[in-house]
């Protein structure tokens, strides 16, 4: 096996061999939900990306501890650090305890997770319950002189740290370039600069949230949790940060500047994004009102949505397309992964029924290799779907009669689904599965009314059989084995 996996760093902008700090052992942490409502397509995506970074380390042999939060405390609207806590606006308007909020969504968010075979991360750390290591770290970046303190607020001075560390490297923005662009915004009274960010914020008697600390009763600032509890968990360096492209600036940005100021070492040695799922070109979010929930997805019921797609369905839309590319939502889009995950399923049901032959198929250790090279190269999943879709039709072409597959094959074959289809991929035939036998016991049950209408000379009936399943495009193929069906594309 070929351990030689590079990934594409975001903060270097190359791809990268992936050594870890501590081998075997490799140490990553993703940006998980603020559950302040259902989860959608958007959420699906990074999800769905990292649970194949996890998979595929795991696979590789490594011990991997996997640390995805949930944000339920800081995150103020418009990702800003003025105005209403997005959780405790959600729980004034509903009328229930915030917690109340954060219980349902999290429940709702695992559900849905689990619905879409994604792994649960080693550590599902809240950053409520990571008060203390937050006030602690600000205690570190405040004795470092890259805070201050301002009528009871905590703010990170972006101009100081920038005298010795580069604050902008990950997105690649200049400070120099944002201080000559910068207008000064309302409320923002308080800061040095309107592009400095809260540590710790003073609660306003309204906020909900609260919690007391030296520098006044109120709550961490949204960025500020990921360093804390990546530090906590993973230790001041650790292998792999996550998340989506549109956290790069300013959170991702903003982590880097506190953890660096914090312990005087550069906290993360992979940045990995991945893009954003659009629809109509427009990043598909909550924000603009443009997102379909993933229960809708499953259930059908949305406007944009022709129908109601399968939770795998929707985890194949989103691996046919490599992490770091955009994704666009469409109906002819998913009703396609739809069809392409079918064959699959088609494929592998037809592999388990085929009967090998002597003589062997050359090509599929290539196959095989291909799979890991693809995988090795920056997680290239649709290529991986390639090399699937080639033994799909080996194994058509098999059982055709036109190509050949011995013993050996049919195991080699099975383990390429079972190795890149079903554990680092994620997808699952299962209820394909059971869906196409329920189907199979349906048609056998019409193939034998057929034939008796055939036995007693009722061929009036045994041609309308055979002409109606025309119509649904089933086609029946009569063999000296017996009668075979097969679904025309």
């Amino acid at each position: 096996m070929n351990m030689e996996l590079s990934l594409y760093n975001t903060l270097s902008r190359k791809k990268e061999l992936f050594v870890p700090l501590n081998p075997p052992f490799a140490g990553m942490y993703v940006c998980g939900p603020t559950v302040y409502g259902d989860p959608h397509l958007g959420h699906a995506r990074p999800a769905i990306t990292f649970d194949l970074v996890f998979r595929y380390l795991k696979h590789l042999g490594y011990k991997v501890r996997y640390v995805r939060n949930i944000t339920d405390v800081g995150h103020l609207e418009n990702d800003a650090d003025e105005g209403e806590d997005k959780i405790g606006k959600k729980a004034r308007l509903e009328q229930l305890e915030p917690m109340e909020i954060v219980q349902y969504y999290t429940d709702r968010y695992h559900r849905f997770m689990d619905q879409l075979n994604v792994l649960r991360p080693s550590i599902e750390p809240r950053a409520s319950g990571h008060i203390i290591e937050q006030i602690e770290m600000i205690k570190k970046i405040l004795e470092e002189g890259y805070a201050y303190i301002s009528n009871g607020s905590v703010y990170f001075d972006v101009t100081k740290y920038n005298e010795k560390y580069a604050y902008g490297k990950l997105s690649g923005r200049i400070l120099d370039d944002m201080i000559s662009s910068n207008r000064e915004l309302d409320g923002q009274e308080e800061k040095h600069n309107s592009f400095d960010f809260a540590l710790w914020k003073k609660a306003q008697p309204e906020h909900i949230m609260r919690w007391p600390s030296p520098w006044s009763e109120g709550f961490p600032g949204w960025h500020l949790e990921c360093s804390a509890m990546s530090t906590k968990y993973l230790g001041e360096q650790f292998d792999i940060h996550g998340g989506g492209m549109d956290l790069m600036f300013p959170h991702h940005e903003c982590e880097i500047a506190q953890s660096t100021a914090s312990t005087g070492k550069e906290s993360v040695k992979y940045w990995l994004h991945n893009n954003m799922i659009t629809i109509n070109g427009q990043k598909m979010g909550k924000s603009l009102g443009n997102f379909i929930t993933l229960e809708e997805f499953f259930t059908g019921s949305n406007a944009l949505l022709d129908k109601a797609y399968a939770p795998m369905t929707i985890r194949f839309f989103i691996l046919q397309a490599h992490y770091r590319g955009t994704l666009d939502f469409s109906n002819e889009a998913l009703l396609a992964a739809e069809k392409g995950l079918k064959r699959l399923s088609q494929a592998y049901e037809t592999l388990q029924k085929i009967q090998p032959t002597e003589n062997a198929n050359s090509s599929l250790v290539e196959i095989k290799d291909n799979c890991y090279k693809a995988l090795n190269d920056d997680l290239n999943s649709p290529m991986v779907m390639a090399q699937l879709f080639e033994c799909a039709r080996i194994i058509n072409s098999a059982n055709d009669g036109k190509e050949s597959i011995n013993e050996s094959d049919k195991l080699i074959l099975n383990e390429i689904f079972q190795v890149f289809c079903f554990d680092i991929l994620g997808l699952s035939f299962e209820a394909d599965n059971n869906q196409s036998e329920i189907i199979d016991n349906i048609m056998q049950l019409v193939i034998s009314l057929r034939k008796d209408a055939r036995t007693n000379k009722d061929f009036v009936t045994s041609d309308k059989i055979r002409n109606e399943l025309d119509k649904i495009k089933i086609q029946l193929k009569d063999t000296r084995d017996g009668t075979e069906w097969s679904v025309v594309e």
